[in-house]
C-alpha cells in the first residue's frame, strides 16, 4: 500500500481579512492538496469584514452581513489566542496546546492607537475608562451602538475616514457629536484642504461638528465614565461617549517575544519572509516590508495573493507596494457621498486639473488629466458622476475633446461613459479593492455565477469596501437579459448612435466599432 506523503503544514495566525484571503489563495492555487491551512483567530466570531463595521454602529448592517465565507478545505479556529511561539520546535501555543507548523503566517493586524493623555494614562492593554471606545472589532462596534442608546453627546478623536464613517453613524442614532483631528481639515490624507472644508460642511449640515487644528489634551471622567473632553486650547467639550479613532499600530507583541526583528511593524523582506526566521512570514497590517507599513487592506490582499503563489509554486514576485496605484477612498457614512482615487491637485505634477466647487450643495468635483488619461478624480456631494468616472479612471483615451464634459456630462454620456454595460469594455474594473474587472464577471457568469453573491464568492467583487455593489448589480442584470451570442465566452449588446450608422457590438474585450 502506497503512503501519502505529508502535507505541508501552514498555520496562520489571525482570521482577519488578509489572514483569511491568505488561506483562501492557498487553498486555490493548491490543486494537488499538498497543503494544509489552519487559520486561528483570537475573536469568537465567523470571519467578517472588519471595513463595514461603521456600517454597524450606523444600524445599516448586521454582523450576517459582514461575514466572510470560510475557504474550502481549510480549518478555521475561532476563539483560539495564540500565547506563544516557539521557532526551534515549529509550534505556537494555543490555550496549552502545541500546534506544530511548517510554515507560520504572522496576519495579527493593528491595535487602535490609544493617546497617552490625562485620563488615558493607564499601561498599554489596560481597560479604558467607561463610555470610551475604539473601533476594530465586532464587540467594539456593538459597545459603541448600546453606548449610544443612552448618550447625549459625543466625541470622536480623529478626523480620518474611519472617525468620519463612525461620527454619522452616531449621528444616526439620534447622538451629537464633535470631531477633533490634529489637521486643519477632515481627511488630510486623502484630500486638499477646500474639499476637506466642503465636507466639514456637508457633515455639519447633519449635525457633526468639527474642530481642526485640535489636539486631545485630556479625557475626563466621574465615577468610572467619561463626561469631557479636554483639548490643548483651553477648551472642554461635554461627552458621555468618546470614540478615539485617531489611526492604529502593527500588533508587533507576539512576534516581539518570539525574537522576530520588529520596528514599527514586524520586519520582512520583500518575500514577505521575516529576517531572522525563513519560516515565519508577516502580511497585512502587522507587516514592515522594505517601503514601509500599508495599513490598508488592498496591500494586504495582494501579499496574500504573492505570499500563497511564492509557498505553492515557488513564485517570488515583484514586491508588492504598501499603496496600490489606483485604490478607491469611498467613504461609508451616512449622508454623505464622497469618492477619491489616484492624484489630487497638490500631488498632480504637472497634469491638468479641472475642478467644479458647489459650496452651497456641498459639492466638489475634481478630475486630474494627464494626456488622455484620468488619473485622479475627487467627487463630493455627486454620486451619480464618482460612479461614471471610477470606471474611466486609468483607462486611456476616455478624457473627450473637451475635458471639462468630464465634470458636467449630458445624460447620454454618463451613460456611455461608465454606467452602462453595454458600453463598458471588458477590461474596465468594476471592483477596485479586488481588481475585478467586467471580463472577470462575465467570464464567472458563464461558469454558473448568475447573481450578485455568487458574483461575489467566485469573483470577490463587492468584498472590499463594497462601493461596487450598485456596478455589480446592474451588470448581473444586464447578463441575465442579454442573449449569449455564438457561444465562444462572450456576451454581446448592440447599440446605435444618434445617427442611426453607427454599431457598437461590446463583448467582454474592447468593443468593436463597426460602420464608422
Amino acid at each position: 500500500m502506497t503512503r501519502q506523503p505529508r502535507r505541508t503544514r501552514v498555520v496562520v495566525v489571525g482570521a482577519g481579512m488578509v489572514g483569511i484571503r491568505f488561506a483562501e489563495e492557498v487553498a486555490r492555487a493548491d490543486r494537488e492538496g499538498r497543503f494544509e491551512v489552519l487559520v486561528l483567530g483570537e475573536e469568537a466570531y465567523e470571519p467578517y469584514n472588519r471595513i463595514l463595521l461603521t456600517e454597524l454602529v450606523a444600524g445599516r448592517a448586521d454582523l450576517a452581513s459582514l461575514a466572510l465565507a470560510r475557504p474550502d478545505g481549510v480549518t478555521v479556529r475561532l476563539a483560539a489566542r495564540v500565547q506563544e511561539i516557539d521557532r526551534e520546535a515549529r509550534t505556537v501555543q494555543v490555550d496549552g496546546e502545541a500546534i506544530p507548523y511548517d510554515h507560520l503566517v504572522l496576519a495579527t493586524g493593528a491595535q487602535a492607537r490609544v493617546l497617552r493623555v490625562p485620563g488615558l494614562d493607564g499601561d498599554p492593554g489596560d481597560p479604558l475608562p467607561g463610555g470610551v471606545f475604539v473601533l476594530r472589532s465586532v464587540d467594539d462596534a456593538r459597545g459603541i451602538t448600546a453606548a449610544a442608546l443612552n448618550a447625549k453627546r459625543a466625541v470622536v478623536v480623529g478626523g480620518g475616514p474611519l472617525g468620519v464613517e463612525a461620527a454619522c453613524g452616531m449621528r444616526l442614532r439620534g447622538v451629537a457629536v464633535d470631531v477633533i483631528s490634529f489637521a486643519g481639515h477632515l481627511l488630510d490624507r486623502d484630500l486638499d484642504p477646500e474639499p476637506g472644508r466642503l465636507l466639514a460642511a456637508a457633515v455639519g449640515d447633519l449635525g457633526v461638528t468639527f474642530h481642526g487644528n485640535a489636539a486631545l489634551a485630556g479625557v475626563t471622567h466621574s465615577d468610572g465614565h467619561v463626561d469631557g473632553v479636554g483639548l490643548d486650547d483651553g477648551r472642554t467639550l461635554a461627552a458621555d461617549l468618546v470614540v478615539l479613532a485617531a489611526g492604529a499600530v502593527p500588533e508587533t507583541a507576539l512576534a516581539a517575544a518570539a525574537g522576530l526583528e520588529v520596528a514599527h511593524g514586524i520586519v520582512v523582506g520583500d518575500d514577505l519572509a521575516t529576517t531572522v526566521d525563513p519560516a515565519v512570514f508577516a502580511i497585512g497590517d502587522c507587516a514592515q516590508t522594505p517601503s514601509g507599513v500599508s495599513g490598508l487592506v488592498a496591500p494586504g490582499w495582494e501579499q496574500a495573493r504573492a505570499l500563497a503563489q511564492r509557498l505553492v509554486h515557488g513564485e517570488i514576485g515583484e514586491p508588492v507596494p504598501v499603496v496600490l496605484a489606483g485604490a478607491a477612498m469611498r467613504l461609508k457614512a451616512a449622508g454623505v457621498s464622497l469618492v477619491s482615487m489616484g492624484r489630487k491637485a497638490s500631488n498632480a505634477d504637472g497634469a491638468r486639473v479641472l475642478t467644479m466647487s458647489d459650496p452651497y450643495a456641498r459639492r466638489y468635483v475634481e478630475v486630474v488629466l494627464d494626456g488622455d488619461e484620468l488619473v485622479g478624480m475627487t467627487c463630493l456631494g455627486a454620486a451619480e458622476l464618482s460612479s461614471t468616472l471610477s470606471v474611466q479612471f486609468g483607462r486611456p483615451g476616455v478624457v473627450p475633446l473637451d475635458p471639462l464634459q468630464l465634470l458636467a456630462p449630458s445624460a447620454g454620456q454618463a451613460d456611455a461613459a461608465a454606467g452602462s454595460p453595454t458600453t463598458m469594455p471588458g477590461s474596465t474594473t468594476v471592483c477596485r479593492c479586488n481588481g475585478v474587472t467586467k471580463r472577470d464577471l462575465v467570464k464567472a457568469w458563464e461558469g454558473g455565477a448568475c447573481s450578485v453573491d455568487a458574483l461575489a464568492t467566485t469573483t470577490r467583487a463587492t468584498t472590499g469596501c463594497g462601493g461596487c455593489t450598485s456596478l455589480v448589480r446592474g451588470i448581473c442584470d444586464w447578463l441575465q437579459t442579454s442573449d449569449p451570442d455564438d457561444g465562444v465566452s462572450t456576451r454581446s449588446a448592440r447599440s446605435t448612435s444618434g445617427d442611426g450608422v453607427s454599431q457598437v457590438e461590446v463583448l467582454d474585450r474592447e468593443p468593436v466599432v463597426k460602420g464608422a
